[in-house]
């Protein structure tokens, strides 16, 4: 079932990321005059007089990218229309839509995938590997024993022997100390302070 739902997965994945190229492949070649969404000229005009600044967006051609061209209405009179726009900064943008898209249609199939599967290891993956009913007891009981050996096994005197819970216990003795000592110096500068 698990090697299924991974073959399925792989599969929309593939078949997503196929139909994202053939659409990057088969869309209509790139014209001499582009979509009126690609192109545009902004021009930014600074406060001029009494008139305040302003932003303006125009689909133009690259050579008709001016004041000109591009401010419409024009918030000056005709004898000032120079000096305004000479104040403005006109920029031709340029962008293809038609990659966007195709980015952001690999982008969202990959996000699909891997959400597919965290789906399949969250739902499917626990029911694949459900715990043998057999073996988990013999595993507890191998754990009780190793334990019941280690308590009853009788520590030389001269040598220590070198079990974790020893370890564990010898750490703990000498934090303990620490802590002793610690208490010990803070309370003898407390009353040396008051």
């Amino acid at each position: 079932a698990s090697t299924m739902f991974a073959q399925c997965t792989q599969k929309c994945a593939s078949s997503v990321l196929l139909i994202a190229l053939l659409s990057c492949i088969l869309s209509p070649p790139a014209q001499a005059s582009k979509s009126s969404e690609d192109i545009r000229c902004k021009c930014i005009c600074p406060p001029y007089r009494n008139i305040s600044g302003h932003i303006y967006n125009k689909n133009v051609s690259q050579k008709d990218c001016n004041c000109l061209h591009v401010v419409e209405p024009m918030p000056v009179p005709g004898n000032d229309v120079e000096a305004y726009c000479l104040l403005c900064e006109c920029k031709y943008e340029e962008r293809s839509t038609t990659t966007i898209k195709v980015i952001i249609i690999i982008y969202l199939s990959v996000v699909g995938a891997l959400l597919l599967y965290m789906a399949f290891l969250v739902l499917v993956d626990p029911l694949i590997r459900k715990p043998d009913a057999y073996t988990q007891p013999l595993h507890n009981e191998e754990e009780n024993e190793d334990a019941r050996s280690l308590a009853a096994a009788p520590t030389p005197s001269g040598a220590r022997a070198n079990t974790v819970l020893e370890r564990v216990e010898g750490a703990q003795q000498r934090w303990k100390r620490q802590v002793q000592e610690q208490r010990k110096t803070v309370f003898d500068r407390h009353k040396m302070l008051s």
